[in-house]
This record gives C-alpha cells, structure tokens and sequence, in this order.
C-alpha cells in the first residue's frame, strides 16, 4: 500500500495546484461553485464517521471555497466556516489523547499531522478571507445600497472571530512538537497560526473599544506562540514591519508587548523590538513620516505601561535623539519622561539611578532649545507633567524654570503656550510656599542668613585647630628623648618607681598615653621600659635585637606608632565631643533652612519676571496663547503674588474682544477668581465677593469700570450672581449693614454694574436710591449721588420703535436732582462738577421737559452767584469779585447743559420724531391706500429723515443762542475768561472755560465758525496742559460734527503731537487715532507726525501710537500709501528725528508690509527717491529702508532695473552695508537658476548691468577682476561670498570716486 502523501504547507494557494514532486499532496480538481454544497455535505458525512481525518480525503471541497470565495453565496461560505470550525475543535479535543498514546504508529502520526496542517491551513485560510471581506464593507459602509448588507456581513463575522482566535490558541497550547517526532513545531506552521492574528491586527477598526475581547483574544494566542513555538524573532520583525506601515497598530502591539512582558515573562522581546526600532537609519525614518509615527507612538505608549524594562533598553534609542525625526526625538524624551515620573522619582535612589535621571533630566533640558518647535513645545509638555506628578528634584527646579521663562519669547506660539502651562504647573506644585510674594519672603531670608552668620561666627572660635599626630609627636620628641636618657642614670634621693604595668596591653598603653598628654615624660619613658620587659613581642612593645635599648623605649611609645595623637579617654573628654557636635547640628539645620528660603525667593523672583513677559502676551494675535496668560494670572492670584492683580486688571479689557474664546476665558478668570468662593453659607460667600470686587474698584479708572461693568452684567444675565449678594449691597447703601463710607460707594457702583444686566433691581428700588442717595446726609461728599445718578442711569433703554422710558417732569428723583445740585452750588467742593455732569446727563436722559428742570438749576445757580456779587460790592464798596470756585461752577453748569441739549435734540427728539412719523405711516398703510399729502409733496423715508434732521439743525442754529435763550447770556463770561488768562489765571476756571468753549461751539456752526481762531489759539498758547488737553478733545468732537470748518486747522491739531507735556501728546494721540480712523481728517503729508510717536520715551504714547498703525493696517493699503509720505518727512533734516529713532519707527511700519506686489511697488519707489535726495542722511535712510524689506525674485529685479539711482551714493559706507544685507538675505532666502542668471550675468547684446559693478564705485576694479575663465558661470556663489565679505586694502581704496554711469559700463566692456 503506498503511503498516503505529506502536505506541505504552500507560500501561496496557488502553489497546491502544481505538482510539488512525489510525495507531496496536490489538489486533484478545484470544484465549480454549484457542486460546493454537496461536497461540503459529503465532508460532513465523513467528519462523522472517521473525525478530524475526514479532512484528507476532503480537502479540495474546501478549498474550492477558498478559491472561489468572492463568487460562492453567503451561505456556503458560513456552512463551511461553521464545518472547519467543528472539525478543528474536534481535533483539538482528541489531540492530546492521540499525542500521550505511546504506541502510535509512524503512519496514524504522519496521518494527524497532515490532517493539523489541512484543517488549521482550511481554517485559517477561511478567517483570513472573511477578515479581507470585512474590511473592504467597512470602506462602504457609506454607500446606501451596500450599507445593510455590510452591517449584516460584518457584524456576524466579528461575533465569530473572537471563539476561532481562542481555538487555535487551545490547539498551540497542546504538545505538538510529538506530531513532528519531538522536534521543534516547523516555522511555516506557527506562522501559519499567527498570520490571522496580524491580519486582524490590520483593520483600522481594531482598535475601537468594542473590538477589546478580540483584541486580548489576539493578544493571548501572540503569547503561546511566543511561549511554545519559538516564535520571538518572527514576531520582532513583523510588528516592526507592521509599525512601520500601520499607525494604528501601535497602541495595540504596545498593550500587548506589556502583558506578554508582564505576565508571560517575555521581557527580552522589549529589548528586541527596541534594538531593531534602535537600529533604524536616522535618515530613512526622516523621510518616512508614516513609519516614524507608528514608532514614536510605540516606544511613547510602552513607557507609560513597563518604564522600568524602558529604562533597561534605553541606550539602543538614544541615537535618534541625533537623528533629523522630530517624531523620534519626542518619542523618546516622552519615554525618559515616564522613567523619571514611574521609576527614577524619590529621595531613597541609589546613587546609580541618581545620575540615571540627573542624565536624564540634562538630556530633556537640552532639548528645551532643539531646532524643532514641536520637540520644544513636547519637552515644555513633558515637564509639566513631570512637576505635576512632583518627580522633578529640588535641585532642579530653577534651572528648569529659567527655561521655561526664557522661552516665553519663543517665535513658536505653541511653545509659548506650553511655557506658560508649565510654569502654571511649577506655582501649583511648588514645595515652598502658599504665598510667593518677593517682599514677603525677602524679609525672613535676611533674617535667617543673619542667623546664620553669627551661627558660624560663634563656631569658630571653639574649634580647636587640628595638630596632625606626626606633628604632635614631633614636636614632644626632643623632650621624650631626654627623659628616656635620665632612665640610664642612678635614681636620685627620694625618687622611687611607683608605676606599676598594667595587666592588658591596651590599658597600658592607655596609661602611657595619659603621661604623655600630661608631660609627663619621664614616668610614661620608665613606664615603657617596664613595659618591654613584661609584653616582649607584643604590638607595640616589639624589641628588635640590633637596636639599642634607647631607641627600642623610644619605638614602643604609643606617640610614635599610633595614628592618633595621645589622648586619654575621660569622661570630660567625651561631653566635650557631645557639646560640639550639639552646635554643629543646629548649623547644618540653618544652613538647609537659609537655602530652602533662597530657593523659595529665586523662584518668586523667577515668576515675577515670567508675570512681565505674560502680561504682555494677553494682547497677542493667538488665540490659544491669551487663553493660556489669563489662565496663568488666575493660578498666580491663588499664591499671592502681589503683581497678579496687575495682570487680573491687565486682562479686563479683553471682554471686548471679537473672538468668544477669549471672552469666554475672561468670563471664566473672574468666575474662579469671585464666584468660586470657598465659604460656607450664601451670606459668606456674598460678603467675599462684595469685598473683592470693590478692592478691585478702589483707584480704578473709567475703562476699568466699565470692563468690570460688563463682566458683572454677563454674570447676572445668567444668574450666577445669587440674590444674597443684591441683598448685602442694599444693606451697605442704607446703612443696615455697618460699613464704611468707600464700601456705602462700592456697593452703589456694583447695583448699578448688576442692573444693566436686570434693570429691575435698581427700578423696583428706585425711590430708595433716591431717598438715600441724595439726602441731605449723602451730599457731604459727592462722589455718593454721583454714582446714584450713574446707577439710575441704567433703567431700560427700550427699542428704537417703542416709545422712550420717561418719567413725568415732577417725579421726586428730579425734585432731589435739583435741589442737590443747587445747594451744592454755593459750596467750595471738588467732587460737585462730576456729580453735576452726572445729574445733568440723567435728567436729559429720563425727564419730560428735561430742558425746563435744567433751565431752573441754571437760573437759580446764577441767581446765587449774583448774590455773592452783591454781598461783595457791598463789602468793598463796588469793587468786590465772585468767588473763583463758584465761577468755575457756573462755566462747567453753561456747558454741560448746552452740551446734553444738543444732544437731547439730535439724539432724543430726532430718535422720537423718527418713531412717530413711521407710526403715521404704518397707521396710514392699514387704513387704506389713500395718497396722503406728505407722499405727494415727499416727504417720506429718506427725505422725511432730512427733514426732520434739518429742523433740529436750525433749532440748533437759530435758537439755542440767540438772545431769547438762556445759554446766550452766558456767552460772553465765557469768552472772556477765555479772552483774558492773565485776568483769570486759576488753572481749574481756565481748562472748565475752554471746555465750555468747545461745547458751545457744538451748537451753532456760526458761532463755531466765528470761534474757532479762538480755540485754537488757546490750545497753542495756554501755558496749562489741562487746557490744551481739553481743547484738543473739544476740536475732535467738532471735527467729526463740522468737519468743513475744522479742516483748515488740521495743522494745529497735528502739532498738539509734538507738545512738550506727555499727559496732552497721549490726549492728541488718542484723538488723532479717533479721527483717522473715522476719515474726519486728511492723512496725508502730516500722518508722520503719528509715527513720531513710536519713539517717544512715554510707554503709553508709544502704545497708542502702535494701536494707530495696527488698526490703520486692518483698513486694506493703508500703511503702504502712507509709507513714502512719511519716509520723505521724517527723513527730512528738518524734522528733528534722530537716525536711530527714523530706524525704529521704519522697522515698525515695515512689518506691515507682506505682499509681494506692495514690497515691489516699494522698491521702485525707493530707488527713484535716490534722484530727487540731498543730503547723505537721506541716502542712508532710503538704503535702511530698502534693507527692511522682505526682497523677492521680482524685487531683486526692480532694484537692477534701477541699479542708475543708487549707483554714486554706494561710496557711502552706510549705504553700501545696507545693499550688501539686502543680497545676504537674498541669497540665504534660495535663488532660482533663472534669478541668479538675471543677476550675475548679462544676455547676449544687453548693457553690462551685472549687479556686482557697483563694487567698481568702491574698489575702481572690474566686477570681474576675481573671476577665472574655467568657472562654469560667470559669478559661482562662492564668488558672490567672497565679494561680499572681501576687504580692501590700503592701496586698492580709489582716492578719487567716479559716479558709475552709463560711460561706465561701456568702459568696463
């Protein structure tokens, strides 16, 4: 009977269609699809009668399956899975029974292991094909036709993979190697095995969390493959393959490397996998981004999960940290993070581990300025994460925040974010103190390095010196030897030996050492010669034959061979020790705590510095890096850093900002900072929040008001501020809550800020503010009903076509408003101007007939200071004055009132004419189609609207000042208090009359027209800044309302910018800045004026005057137009700007300039400035001009093209450096071939206008003197570096330049 033939497992399906030589199995006939299911019954049919064998005679049905698998139905192929699955269990059963049966033939043996290898080969082969299918639906699963099927196909697949996967690791668990008569199981069957599992692993869906089961399931058949098969060095080189082609294997080959390392004890295949990723091209891995991905996060994710074994193989990565994979280098700083975090972390390391991670550290501190800025932002990440799990020694902590703080000015934003972040996370993890306040720490640092001091001033002194024993010995020998010379005389009269050796040597060495350090020579010399006789050939008293007997005494004295020198060991001796060693201890603790209170002030004053260059941040163009500082600012608060409250007032404006994150992380800064109190009950939380917010109110200017008032209203929008805080602060303002008279102010500023968001709580309480705040009690001081008016002010402003808010003329609110301002008159006070302005403002603002109620204040206000007149004449006899403050009264009364009614009327009036005429016109509308008379004459919509704006206007004109108004009769007091200076020289009625001034010429463009000589003289020659600072802001406001007539004196407005006080220079600024911004006045040929101010030594100005050109930049070309203006003004020898401060303001506005078509429109403007320049200042600031600018390709060839403008100023050296940058970053920046041809060589039949001729204006040489005949080109860029940076010498300096021109380049050919 011939032998039953052996199956080979192929490499390829197709290969069991050939003949493989005799003996091996072939398949006989691949059948077609229709005959599979009664073949696959058939194969049933057999399994049962003969089990797993059944396959030998059976194996081409299924692999029929497996050949037509994308063709056969559904059905078929599950009938089959379903089959091999039975006959593989049932195989896997009996195996073990068949593998301990001692008497197996060779023949059942071949048997088995053929019917192994077809089964597992069906088996798998089957997994294989449902995965490929599987994988493919999943891509079209968005397909509406294929979506059903898909899901269907897919998920009974995935039901089924994990029992198979647990199978074939129950049949590798199984003593195989007997089948292949006790040799290893061959390679081709374990990969075989494995195969599955990693194309499994291939789905990009595997990773997903209902994919967990299979996955451990693949993990766990990995392992017994690894454990039994010897499948170590297979697996290292397929997941490195698999890594380098599939990212999202990574994660899951890391959880499955730790569990075969943790639990299985395979922690050589982490050393493997390590080695190999280690021994990857650095080159190679920098070219394929995909493969050093799938690697970084392998060796990231194994760190986090087994750092220990990490740490062990550490050594074969490092290399990559050289290598150009930014991926690579934080791959392995993230690993040697997660070593320090997991195991190098702790005082009790060993001194090896100590400089592990000291070396460790060193390495991530280096990066901290790697080339990369992702490997520089990774570090600052991994930092953070260290301080956070408190792993980072002390020792460390201020080198590491010096490099965080350094690269806060860092060009890459992501890293300035993670700087930030990691030194949020130094403050909250700091080992020093919860509060880092330099002056609080500064104080007990001197105290205890005074301490200190004296600590160490009084441990000298005690200090014996310390005499080395050979010295001590030394210097008592010459009297040793003399008494041991005595020894060899008769003893004289009355001298007897009384010393008596000791029974142990050492108690009498002891004795003869106590003699000595008594000097007692003579005694401790007998001693030891009777010392010699007793212990001869004992240490020490050893008695050499050839020595004479003198030096043998001499030999044996402890003194001579001991170390220490002679001492005895008395009790008074060892408290001596125990008393020096007390002190020493203390010192030790003094020292540690001085250097502990160092440590904490080098790292406060490190924070105040890095809150510096933070606060400066919160107005960068990111996003993500303000968030960070505002963040930043509310973990500083919480340590009381004295500056973070600059930084928290710093960020208030930011609630403005057009981006809701920021806004949004605004609103977040001061939730934790006031809402997310810590107390107990509502009560005190409400007194917490009250307490800070009116800390933060104290000294605060009106922009700060106004922030916080937003801020709180957004806050009571949404009910995040609790009733019990409303509560407290009606309390605080009637006084049933004890406080002081600030908090009585604070507490009506903040109802006020709360009722813009609910205006009801101050409408429901509103005769409560009146009666309270404008009682006769409040108005000692002011600044109380002033911020009752401004409170009251924020009653609803209903919609533009709802009738206003008002209330009747004679509501007692306008009753207290009169009488209040009245009474305060006549009363020298400094806060009843602001509190009249206000009072004035609400009136006009809430009353019927406001202009009666502010006539009468008028009328009795004046009536007042007519009296005062009277009672002075009739104490000086007619020659008696008015009060200078109740003059200064009644000129601020004049123009408040005369400003609020041309407000009323063109705001008010126009706003309620305007709702009443469309009101007509809806009425009209519903009640027919009529034409009405104002239709036919048309006056509706846009005309009606100019109507209506016209006869306020002639109101405006005709009226308000004429004699029949009470305003005109204040018109002349005014003028001449504006008239006469030296007459009225107070500085308060001199600044109150101008800005009268400036509101009366709101009215009436005559009377403004007839005026305006006046005002602007006075804002040029009043000696006062109040004054001009006043007239500057009441011209911008008539700018905007008669800009015709303001026009001619656009000139003087300018020059206000160059006024020798800061505080009117800022105030002209902002004015300017308003005015350009709105195009009220013209810019050109005076907008230089503006940039001026860039360099002026006020920060302020400088900052306004940085806003201008920002927003002026926003606004389309605006600074490109702009710029050659104010290079020829400013560049002028009369504009009084130094060089350095033209450079500075040029450097500013060239950033600016980004396009390509404006930088070379730029260029050629520049270079035709050359002709028309005088002087060599202009030369050298049309060169600095032209070296700011970012040249392209097209810009290098407009400046050739204009090569004949600038040729005879290149003598200049100046001008010449700046050329010379211009080509250096040129070349730096890359040149294409086309450029390089352009510049450094001339075409057939063109003019020699090579670039480099302009050398010929210095050196009087050729530009071709340098070059050889066998260079390829005509100027190689090694040439063109040489040019550049070649000296002249003595002798090649022309004494006489010739202008190059066109004679020029003729001679040159």
């Amino acid at each position: 009977m011939a032998a039953a033939p052996e199956f080979h497992l192929p490499l390829a399906p197709a290969d069991l269609l050939r003949d493989g030589g005799p003996g091996r199995y072939v398949v006989q006939e691949v059948l077609p699809p229709r005959e599979l299911p009664p073949a696959l019954t058939a194969f049933r049919a057999a399994f049962r009668a003969r089990g797993a064998l059944a396959v030998l005679q059976h194996f081409d049905c299924v692999y029929s399956v497996l050949h037509h698998f994308g063709t056969v139905g559904v059905a078929v192929k599950e009938d089959a899975l379903e089959l091999m699955v039975h006959v593989v269990s049932h195989h896997s059963n009996e195996l073990p029974a068949i593998l301990s049966d001692s008497g197996l033939s060779h023949e059942d043996r071949t048997a088995h292991l053929n019917a192994l290898k077809m089964n597992c080969y069906l088996l798998t082969g089957l997994m294989d094909a449902f995965e490929m299918e599987t994988c493919k639906n999943s891509c079209l699963e968005a397909d509406p036709g294929r979506k059903n099927h898909a899901k269907t196909s897919g998920s009974l697949w995935e039901e089924e993979r994990e029992p198979l996967l647990r199978l074939l690791t129950q049949l590798l668990q199984l003593d195989l190697c007997q089948l292949w008569a006790g040799l290893a199981v061959e390679e081709e069957f374990v990969s075989l095995m494995t195969g599955s599992c990693y194309r499994i692993l291939e789905n990009p869906s595997i990773g997903l969390q209902r994919y967990r089961l299979t996955r451990e399931a693949v993990t766990h058949l990995l392992a017994v493959a690894l454990v039994h098969c010897d499948h170590m060095f297979s697996a290292t080189l397929k997941i490195t393959q698999m890594l380098q082609h599939f990212e999202h294997v990574a994660p899951v080959f890391a959880q499955a490397v730790s569990l075969w390392a943790k639990e299985y004890g395979l922690k050589s295949l982490v050393g493997e996998l390590l080695r190999e990723i280690g021994q990857k091209c650095t080159q190679d891995l920098a070219r394929e981004a995909s493969g050093v991905k799938g690697y970084a996060t392998f060796i990231s994710e194994l760190a986090e999960q087994i750092p220990a074994l990490v740490l062990s193989n550490m050594s074969v990565l490092l290399p990559h940290l050289d290598g150009e994979s930014y991926m690579m280098r934080n791959a392995i700083l993230a690993a040697m993070a997660e070593v320090l975090v997991q195991v190098l972390n702790g005082d009790q390391l060993e001194e090896a581990a100590r400089g592990t991670r000291d070396k460790f550290l060193d390495i991530l501190q280096a990066h901290v300025c790697d080339v990369h800025s992702f490997v520089r932002s990774r570090v600052m990440q991994l930092f953070t994460h260290i301080v956070r799990c408190k792993a980072l020694p002390l020792t460390q902590f201020q080198s590491v925040v010096s490099l965080a703080v350094g690269r806060l000015k860092d060009k890459s934003v992501i890293v300035v974010k993670n700087a930030i972040q990691l030194l949020a996370a130094f403050l909250s993890n700091n080992p020093f103190s919860s509060k880092l306040s330099c002056a609080d720490l500064d104080e007990p640092l001197k105290k205890e390095v005074q301490k200190l001091k004296e600590m160490r001033d009084r441990s000298r002194p005690t200090a014996a010196p310390v005499v080395a024993p050979q010295e001590e010995w030394e210097a008592m020998l010459p009297e040793v030897r003399a008494a041991t010379q005595q020894l060899f005389k008769p003893l004289q009269e009355g001298e007897e030996n009384v010393l008596e050796v000791e029974e142990t040597v050492e108690r009498t060495v002891e004795q003869i050492t106590g003699l000595l350090k008594k000097l007692n020579y003579k005694s401790a010399a007998r001693l030891t010669q009777a010392a010699l006789c007793r212990f001869q050939g004992e240490e020490p008293f050893i008695s050499p034959g050839e020595e004479n007997e003198e030096a043998t005494i001499l030999g044996s004295c402890p003194g001579e061979n001991s170390e220490d020198p002679p001492h005895d060991n008395s009790s008074d001796e060892i408290e001596e020790v125990v008393q020096e060693e007390q002190p020493q201890t203390e010192l030790v603790k003094q020292e540690m705590l001085v250097q502990y209170l160092q440590d904490a002030y080098n790292f406060s004053v490190k924070i105040t510095e890095a809150l510096n260059l933070i606060s400066k941040m919160m107005y960068e163009n990111s996003v993500s890096v303000v968030q960070e500082a505002i963040e930043f600012f509310v973990t500083v608060s919480q340590f009381g850093v004295p500056e973070a409250l600059l930084g928290v007032r710093r960020m208030l404006p930011l609630i403005w900002s057009k981006e809701p994150g920021i806004k949004e992380a605004v609103l977040n800064a001061y939730r934790q900072l006031y809402l997310s109190l810590s107390e107990d009950s509502e009560r005190a939380k409400a007194q917490a929040l009250v307490h800070s917010l009116s800390l933060i109110m104290v000294d605060a200017s009106l922009g700060t008001i106004q922030c916080l008032e937003e801020i709180i209203s957004e806050f009571v929008q949404k009910d995040e501020i609790k009733p019990a805080v409303t509560q407290l602060l009606w309390e605080r303002f009637t006084e049933k809550s004890p406080c002081s008279w600030l908090e009585r102010r604070a507490a009506v500023m903040l109802l006020g800020m709360m009722a813009r968001g609910k205006p009801e709580i101050i409408g429901s309480n509103l005769d409560i503010l009146v009666t309270m705040g404008l009682s006769e009690k409040a108005c000692e001081d002011y600044r109380l009903p002033q911020e009752v008016c401004n409170a009251i002010s924020k009653l609803p402003a209903l919609d533009k076509n709802s009738a206003p808010f008002r209330l009747p003329q004679n509501h007692m609110l306008f009753g207290c408003l009169s009488e209040t301002v009245s009474k305060g008159f006549a009363q020298p006070s400094s806060h009843w101007i602001p509190f009249m302005e206000a009072a004035v403002t609400l009136i006009y603002q809430l009353a019927e007939g406001a202009e009666e109620i502010c006539a009468d204040i008028l009328h009795v206000c004046s009536q007042q200071a007519l009296e005062k007149v009277q009672e002075a004449d009739e104490v000086s006899d007619g020659a008696g004055s008015l009060p200078t403050f109740l003059l200064l009264h009644l000129v601020s009364l004049v123009g408040q009132v005369a400003l609020q009614q041309v407000a009323y009327l063109e705001v008010s009036v126009s706003a309620e004419l305007r709702r009443r005429r469309i009101l007509k016109e809806e009425k009209t509308k519903n009640t027919g189609n009529e034409t009405t008379m104002e239709e036919e004459l048309g006056l509706v919509g846009a005309t009606a609207d100019d109507t209506e704006a016209e006869l306020i206007r002639s109101i405006c004109e005709t009226e308000l000042l004429d004699g029949k108004h009470l305003l005109s009769a204040f018109v002349p007091l005014v003028l001449k208090i504006c008239n006469n200076p030296g007459l009225y020289s107070d500085s308060a009625l001199s600044a109150a009359a101008a800005l009268t001034l400036g509101k009366l010429c709101m009215i009436s463009s005559e009377f403004c027209d007839s005026h305006l000589r006046l005002l602007f003289t006075v804002m040029e020659k009043s000696t006062l800044p109040d004054v001009r600072s006043n007239l500057i802001i009441a011209a911008g406001d008539l700018a905007i309302r008669f800009p015709n007539l303001v026009e001619p004196w656009t000139s003087h407005l300018y020059a206000r910018l160059r006024d020798p006080c800061p505080s009117v220079r800022q105030t002209a600024g902002l004015v300017m800045t308003h005015l350009i911004l709105k195009d009220m006045v013209k810019v050109k040929g005076q907008v230089s004026e503006m940039a001026t101010l860039l360099t002026d030594p006020e920060k302020a100005i400088v900052e306004v005057a940085q806003n201008f050109f920002g927003e002026l930049a926003n606004k389309g070309n605006a600074v490109y137009n702009l710029l050659p203006d104010i290079i020829s003004h400013l560049s002028d020898a009369n504009s009084g700007i130094e060089e350095e401060s033209f450079h500075t303001v040029m450097r500013h506005l060239f950033a600016y300039i980004t396009k390509d078509k404006q930088t070379e429109s730029l260029v050629e403007k520049l270079c035709q400035r050359f002709r028309t320049a005088r002087t060599e200042r202009q030369y050298r600031d049309l060169s600095h001009c032209l070296a700011l600018l970012p040249v392209s390709d097209r810009g290098l060839h407009k400046l050739q093209d204009n090569y004949d403008c600038f040729a005879d100023k290149l003598q200049d050296p100046a001008v010449y450096s700046c050329f010379q940058t211009v080509l250096t970053r040129f070349r730096r920046a890359g040149i294409k071939p086309e450029t390089k041809v352009r510049v450094w060589d001339k075409g057939p039949g063109q003019k020699n206008n090579c670039f480099f001729c302009f050398l010929h204006t210095v050196t009087g040489k050729p530009c071709s003197f340098l070059f050889q005949a066998d260079y390829s080109l005509p100027l190689t860029m090694y040439q063109f570096i040489y040019l550049l940076s070649a000296e002249l010498r003595e002798e090649e300096t022309p004494t006489k330049t010739t202008p190059i021109t066109r004679s020029s380049a003729r001679r040159l050919r």
